[in-house]
This record gives C-alpha cells, structure tokens and sequence, in this order.
C-alpha cells in the first residue's frame, strides 16, 4: 500500500495543499474547523509528514515508541524499566505496544505509531529480515534490538548470542559434564537459532556429547522438554535452556522427577531475570535493563543528529550460583 502523501490528506480534509501545510508547520492562520479536519485526516491516513513538519500528535512532546514482542514477562518489564529511566532523564515518553508473529499484525503495530513519535526502538527477534521492512514506517528513525535487518539501514544493537553459549559450554565442560542438552527457544527467533547454533559449536570444541529439545521460551515448555528426555530414557548431566524461564520449568521437572540439582543435573539459563537470582539459577547475563538504556539512548542520539548510528553489540556475562556449582553462593 502506497504511503499517503500530503496532497492525500488535503482531499480527505478537502482543502487545498498550502492549508495543510500551515497546520503541520504550526502556524495560526487557520480556523478551528479546518485544522480540525486536517488532524482527523491525518490520523485516518496515518500520514507521516516529512522532516521539519510539526506533527499533529504527541511526536512534538518528545515521544518515542517502543516494540516489543510481548508486554509480559520480567524480560519485557527489565528491559522497559531500562527505557523508560533513560527517556526520562532525556525528557521522553514512551508509547508501548506489542509485536506479535505474523506480519499482518506486526504491521498494524507499527501503523499505530506512525505520526505519534518521533522515532521507534523495535526487538522483533521473531521477523525476518523481509517482514521487518515491510512493516517498518518509511522515514521513521529506528533502533532494533536482537532484530534481522538489512545491514547499515538501521542502527542496531546485537546481544553476543554466540559468546554466552559458549561461556555455559565451557563452564558445564570445566565441570566435568559430558552430555548436554540445550532447550532451545521456538523456530524462527533470532536469539533461538544463535543461542542453539553456538551451543552446538562450543560442545564439537569442547568434545562433549550434545543433543537439543524444542522449547518456546516458556516455563512449561522448559518442563515438557525435561518430561520428555526422562520418559524417552534419555541420558544426560546437563541442561542449558535458552533463557531463564525455561531452565525454571526445566529445575521443577528434575526435581519433580526426583533427579537433584546440580548433583545428579546441571541446570543453566540465559538473560538473569532478577526470579534467577533468588532461585540461585547459573544463567548469562544480560543486563537487560541497560540493554533498555542502550537502546533509548542511541536513538534520541539519531533523532538528534548527534552518533549513534551503525550497529553495537552488547556482552553478556556468565553468571555462577548453584544450579551447576553447589559451592557457589546463590
């Protein structure tokens, strides 16, 4: 679908081009009536004006929007509470919304942004590089987070997937493991597919026997995972989920099944939501609150023409506490 043009909302609002113009620009000298039948086009339109045009929504209030694939969860809240810090110590809002699978709906989401902010923070890990740039807003100012996209279109900041796998690897290794298995997150997200790519790797160099469950980065699917491998028979003295809930539905199902922790399976996640640290869970961590920062931050630096393009990536860190180590304090 063509994006709508100024001379589109002018027909909508049935007026001419330069009464529109005067209404992005701010200027006075039109009645209430017109001005108000500009917004209400352009809202209907979702007309984004082009750079140096006042806009009719909040944008002008210093507003960022942030997407994300789901609202829920301690990620989601860390990773919010890193934005909204960082947004009001630089004087903005934030505008939440959730991105779905499928890019029908993922589109939807992103339209309503469109002329509200000035600029987006989108983690879509879960869309391919094609649906990404079929629903981003043209000319919109984006930071992607864990996000495909063409190389050097959008800034971005990478999370070194492949350098936490390897550090749980090694460690598991260190200790003496011999058969790992890796829950890994669902089919198609970013994060998944590097976590269980490097997982795989880092077991050939370490010489140690692997084998990798689906999960979908849900606790019940940690423990349907666990479920499965002892009903199969399956043999293995450690556990490296894709992310911290997994891993707690992967500790309830071990112990559930009488098998202890770490002692007979060593259990180890990935992101350290702050429910870890209380469990005593080995996982990488994140710093998913300042992954937040990064992100606000580097796009109010686009929208301000200062740096802050190109892509980063930002380190995790092994995190030991007592799901693989009983010497470890929790």
């Amino acid at each position: 679908m063509a994006e709508a043009t100024i001379r589109d909302v002018a027909r909508r609002a049935e007026v001419s081009v330069a009464s529109v113009s005067r209404v992005l620009n701010g200027l006075q000298n039109v009645s209430e009536s017109t001005r108000a039948r500009i917004s209400d086009a352009v809202r209907e339109l979702g007309y984004v004006p082009h750079a140096g045009a006042r806009s009719l929504s909040l944008a002008r209030n210093n507003a960022v929007g942030v997407v994300l694939p789901d609202l829920y969860g301690e990620f989601f809240s860390e990773i919010v509470r890193g934005m909204d810090r960082e947004a009001s110590r630089r004087g903005y809002l934030l505008l939440l919304s959730n991105l779905h699978a499928g890019s029908e709906q993922a589109a939807i989401a992103l339209r309503a942004m469109r002329g509200r902010v000035d600029g987006l923070v989108v983690m879509a890990p879960h869309l391919n590089e094609s649906e990404l740039a079929e629903t981003l807003p043209p000319g919109l100012p984006v930071v992607l987070i864990n996000t495909r996209g063409a190389a050097g279109v959008h800034s971005a900041i990478h999370l070194d997937n492949a350098a936490g796998a390897k550090d749980v690897v090694d460690h598991l290794a260190q200790l003496g493991r011999a058969r790992l298995v890796h829950i890994a997150g669902p089919v198609g997200n970013v994060d998944a597919e590097e976590r269980a790519s490097a997982f795989r790797f880092a077991c050939a160099e370490a010489e140690v026997a692997c084998e990798i469950v689906q999960g979908d980065f849900t606790e019940e699917s940690g423990a349907a995972a666990i479920d499965a491998l002892l009903n199969s028979g399956g043999s293995f003295d450690a556990v490296f989920a894709g992310n911290d809930n997994m891993a707690i539905g992967a500790l309830q199902a071990l112990r559930a099944a009488g098998r202890s922790v770490p002692g007979d399976v060593a259990v180890a996640g990935f992101d350290d939501i702050p429910l870890a640290r209380h469990l005593g869970l080995t996982t990488v961590r994140v710093r998913i609150a300042e992954l937040g920062e990064r992100a606000l931050a580097r796009l109010i630096d686009v929208l301000a023409n200062e740096e802050g393009g190109g892509d980063a990536l930002h380190a995790p860190e092994l995190v030991i506490r007592g799901t693989t180590d009983p010497n470890t304090a929790a």
